[in-house]
């Protein structure tokens, strides 16, 4: 048997690291060359790389969670016979015994490592990320489905033994926890670190505004047969964007954004708009390019395609990159009001709540009309409030007479 240390790989467009989202090995697994054996997410994306050639697993050299620099060794392999694969190295030290030292890599592991009464099995609150087992006890482990992550070691401690994990198994002296814990992880942990940077860097202002959407319903109703029979889902949302990529070279501050290390503000003299749009893997912003120069129809084929994509988990990188200014569609469950969080370094961003049925006032007389709120958000370091009022009052004068929006066609 040949040790094989396994890098993590150039993945190229100037990434240096990754982080750690999902291992689909263990130590002591028969992987087959190809086989996935963890998958990576980077800045660009999120990959997925399988085993260069037919080993044993023999030991994962970061947890869920970590992030590892590209040329670090992420696991090591034991193969039948030297293999040339460019991903892995055959390793110039002694192969190290797969029950040797290894050290728990989570901060705050060892709070979790309290007993509970019993002296093995699964123990409630307690944790190891990086187990001590042979590669025989893990196997036995992944056949019963026992966490070997949350099983006390017994006699054997440090180690875990195949006695501990059948007890496990058997929960003989299980405990149930009232508490799950999971890692902060892939786009979720990128979404937590966006929204971090985002609040502790602008100064965020909200301006909130109502919109009397009346005219804009009844447009809608009347392009409806059009678009179906041109096979475009026409929502509210393509002529919001198409309004608010209109009035952005009237105000250019709010397509500008911050550079911090030159202490420079960018004006951008192209409009590429990103859209909010919720995902299983968390909150995603596809990004239309030059939005300002597509028809309605085309804009709303495009903005449908992209949520599509980015709801599949297939949208690519590029698709997620260089978006001026932001909208973020609140939904049915917007309640009262909501501030958006601006999509860090963009100086706006547009949160667009339900359509309502609401008492207005026209001509002197109370009727009922249909009133949206917008709330938009703004980074006060740079732009002022009555600059933000402007450029709202600008974007709803035209919803509230949409049939600008069409000059040239739908």
């Amino acid at each position: 048997m040949r040790r094989l240390d396994f890098k993590l790989p150039d993945i190229g467009e100037g990434v240096t690291e990754g982080e750690i989202v999902q291992w689909f090995v263990a130590a002591g697994d028969r992987v087959a060359e190809d086989d996935p054996m963890v998958e990576v997410m980077t800045d660009k994306a999120t990959v997925t790389i399988c085993a260069p050639c037919d080993a044993w697993v023999d030991q994962l050299c970061f947890d869920v969670g970590a992030v590892a620099q590209v040329g670090q060794v992420i696991l090591t392999l034991e193969a039948e016979a030297a293999s040339d694969v460019g991903l892995a190295k055959r390793s110039s030290r002694p192969a190290a015994s797969a029950v040797g030292e290894i050290r728990d890599e989570v901060p705050g592991a060892e709070l979790f490592q309290t007993r509970s009464g019993a002296e093995t099995g699964v123990v409630a609150g307690y944790f190891r990320a990086r187990p001590l087992a042979t590669p025989a006890t893990r196997r036995l482990a992944k056949e019963l489905g026992v966490d070997l992550r949350r099983v006390r070691p017994g006699a054997a401690e440090p180690r875990v033994t195949d006695d501990d994990v059948r007890l496990a198994a058997t929960g003989e002296r299980a405990q149930t926890s009232l508490e799950e814990r999971q890692p902060i992880t892939g786009m979720r942990r990128k979404i937590a670190e966006r929204m971090h940077q985002s609040k502790t860097t602008a100064a965020h202002f909200t301006f909130v505004e109502e919109c009397d959407a009346s005219r804009l319903v009844d447009l809608r109703q009347r392009l409806l047969p059009e678009a179906t029979r041109r096979g475009v889902s026409l929502t509210f949302l393509p002529f919001i964007v198409k309004a608010v990529a209109d009035a952005l070279p009237r105000h250019p501050v709010l397509n500008a954004a911050v550079d911090e290390r030159r202490n420079e503000l960018v004006y951008k003299k192209y409009y590429n708009i990103g859209v909010a749009t919720a995902t299983e893997a968390g909150l995603m912003v596809p990004v239309v390019q030059n939005a300002d120069q597509l028809p309605l129809f085309k804009l709303a084929s495009r903005i449908g395609h992209l949520a599509r994509l980015a709801r599949d988990g297939t949208i690519a990188p590029e698709d997620l990159r260089g978006s001026t200014f932001t909208v973020t569609s609140l939904g049915k469950q917007s309640g009262l009001l909501a501030t958006p969080i601006l999509n860090y370094p963009e100086l706006g961003i547009l949160g667009v709540h339900r359509i309502k049925e609401t008492p207005v006032v026209r001509d002197g007389e109370v009727v009922v009309g249909k009133v949206m709120l917008l709330s938009l958000s703004l980074d006060h370091r740079i732009v002022d409030g009555h600059v933000g009022a402007a450029f709202a009052y600008d974007v709803i004068e035209m919803l509230e007479n949409p049939d600008r929006l069409l000059q040239g066609g739908p």
